[in-house]
């Protein structure tokens, strides 16, 4: 049982730079900030088959690979007074320099150790939805921020991108 991973323990990490501008370009933008979300949904994808009936087999159909999508990630936190999720989404409304960033999502044990994450890339935020409000409710308002994105990289809780290159380095040198 010690391998069952809580899946209240993540954070939400969004880059400061647009994922295609040049470093130089990309100190100018505002930064998007990390956040502490109530929930992180859609980490998935989906390979579209078409079913291809060969004549004189039966027994079966063959399902041949078309494309591949990747579903919405949706990011619901507290509403906060700060406004940057509005504001990266207003920025994919009215130019499109700055509006996407790569991301993760990072899956955190018990103590509290970084285990998995989830690695996203050319993000653009696709819908943003404001808090609901009812005087007859005491409740906390949300946000909420869908965002597309150009595919998911799987990495594991132990890998260190700097130790990888180092390495990397070590061997072509």
């Amino acid at each position: 049982m010690s391998d069952l991973l809580p899946n209240f323990r993540f954070f939400v990490t969004l880059d400061a730079a647009d994922a295609y501008l040049p470093a130089r370009q990309a100190r100018l933008l505002p930064k998007v900030a990390a956040g502490a979300f109530q929930s992180a949904t859609g980490l998935g994808g989906d390979l579209e088959v078409m079913a291809y009936p060969e004549g004189g087999s039966n027994d079966f159909v063959h399902q041949l690979p078309v494309r591949h999508s990747w579903s919405r990630i949706t990011l619901k936190h507290g509403f906060v007074r700060d406004p940057i999720l509005w504001q990266w989404y207003r920025v994919g409304l009215t130019q499109s320099l700055g509006a996407r960033r790569d991301g993760s999502i990072v899956l955190l044990d018990h103590a509290g150790t970084r285990v998995m994450a989830w690695e996203f890339r050319g993000a653009l935020a696709a819908k943003w939805v404001g808090p609901d409000m009812n005087a007859m409710e005491s409740g906390v308002v949300t946000e909420s921020l869908e965002i597309v994105h150009q595919g998911i990289t799987l990495a594991g809780g132990t890998f260190d991108i700097g130790k990888a290159i180092d390495t990397v380095v070590g061997i072509f040198s």
